[in-house]
């Protein structure tokens, strides 16, 4: 027999979004289990940008001063070397926030202070090693979820369940959600290289014939990112890792001398890239968050301050109903198309921004062979007139229909 726990709500998935909706419905003062299907959160190559939407989410919650002292990088602006030259292209320091950076910092770093500020609420209960493996339905309605701890089958029924497990969500299959695939012609590879005396320290991207790499500037290291067509991971394994290390000496002269520190494939992650968005996220008893709800390109390294997004609109409207004990499934359900309405428009338009870039910039770029490639106008433009350089940054920084912390706190 499994055991079992009640909760008012639940939340599967630990990553960004989950950590985030779990810390503000705890905040006012419902009772949330969150269940994370890892022991840890140590896992290489997630998302590591906090852009400054979720740095004024910090602010709003009193938690700024405390998180930027964690070890993080500062990006305050993004370049694009390009046609033998560098050439600027996004300028955080024009945005009206708190902070005019991308706060680079380890994911796990991120959810561990999270996770810390959390437990701080007697409401919030985090269950590591709990993979989820089904719902709980009773007529129609999800009542909670099955899950495997290193104890044996668990049971945890709840009011409501948050799908915040990914984007290879185990909730929303169960649940039999449609899903639109909106395509991904790309996929990528992460590797980390050191950083040398001399290097500049300007995060952004590098741009060949038929090459597109990005470099994030991480203070001791490099966190880099090479972009491929779809399953064209096959090819660079069957041309070497010799001839990949001379493809990235070539777009990158900087890192030639330390290429060959990328001793195997085991040193280089594939991201297998998918753009998609539920049709509908949620069903009575259950409603679906951040990537579980859209899968996100990397372009713009936006998706997890998306999922931050979603979870604090979610936490405005759901959060005084959860704690409100004659709110049963049924008065909640209005409010689950709610938050879909809230955020939806903000998914379709950066979905569509990025597919846009996908289809029409990178793909043929990479496909282009060893064609010379001309500085667009739009980026000669942009070192004429600086402020122009505003609006890259606005979207990669803040984004559409930014949320703000409206969710009560109990007490």
């Amino acid at each position: 027999m499994a055991n079992t726990i009640v909760t008012r709500c639940c939340i599967a998935g630990g990553g960004p979004a989950g950590m985030m909706l779990g810390l503000l419905l705890a905040r006012a003062g419902v009772d949330v289990v969150v269940l994370e299907k890892h022991g840890d959160f140590l896992r290489d190559f997630r998302g590591d940008t906090v852009h400054p939407s979720t740095l004024e989410l910090m602010h709003e919650l009193g938690l700024l001063p405390a998180f930027l002292q964690r070890p993080h990088d500062e990006a305050r602006e993004i370049g694009v070397t390009l046609a033998g030259r560098e050439w600027e292209l996004a300028d955080f320091s024009r945005l009206r926030t708190q902070c005019k950076f991308v706060a680079l910092m380890p994911q796990w770093d991120f959810l561990d202070f999270v996770r810390d500020h959390a437990e701080t609420f007697s409401g919030f209960h985090l269950m590591q090693n709990a993979e989820v493996t089904g719902l709980i339905e009773q007529d129609d309605c999800v009542t909670g979820v099955h899950v495997q701890t290193a104890d044996g089958p668990l049971e945890v029924h709840a009011d409501l369940v948050i799908g915040a497990d990914g984007r290879h969500s185990t909730v929303r299959k169960a649940a039999g959600l449609a899903v639109r695939d909106l395509g991904a012609p790309i996929d990528v590879l992460w590797m980390r290289l050191p950083v040398a005396a001399g290097d500049t320290s300007t995060t952004g991207g590098r741009v060949g014939p038929g090459q597109f790499f990005v470099t994030l500037h991480r203070g001791s290291y490099w966190q880099c990112a090479y972009v491929i067509p779809k399953g064209g991971i096959d090819v660079l394994h069957a041309q070497g890792l010799p001839a990949f290390r001379n493809t990235l000496a070539q777009i990158a002269p900087m890192f030639a001398d330390r290429v060959e520190l990328l001793q195997s494939w085991d040193d280089i992650k594939l991201l297998s890239v998918s753009v998609d968005r539920l049709e509908r996220w949620w069903k009575p008893g259950l409603l679906c968050i951040g990537d579980a709800a859209h899968a996100m390109s990397p372009i713009g390294g936006v998706g997890i301050n998306l999922a931050i997004q979603d979870a604090v609109a979610a936490a405005n409207i759901l959060a005084a109903a959860l704690a409100y004990p004659a709110y049963d499934r049924n008065a909640l359900t209005p409010l689950l198309a709610q938050v879909q309405r809230r955020r939806l428009f903000p998914a379709r338009v950066t979905q569509a921004a990025q597919v846009a870039i996908q289809n029409r910039v990178l793909t043929p770029l990479i496909g282009n062979g060893r064609k010379p490639i001309e500085a667009p106008w739009v980026l000669k433009l942009m070192q004429h007139w600086p402020i122009l350089r505003a609006l890259p940054a606005y979207a990669v920084g803040i984004g559409v229909r930014p949320e703000h912390i409206r969710s009560p706190r109990a007490g």
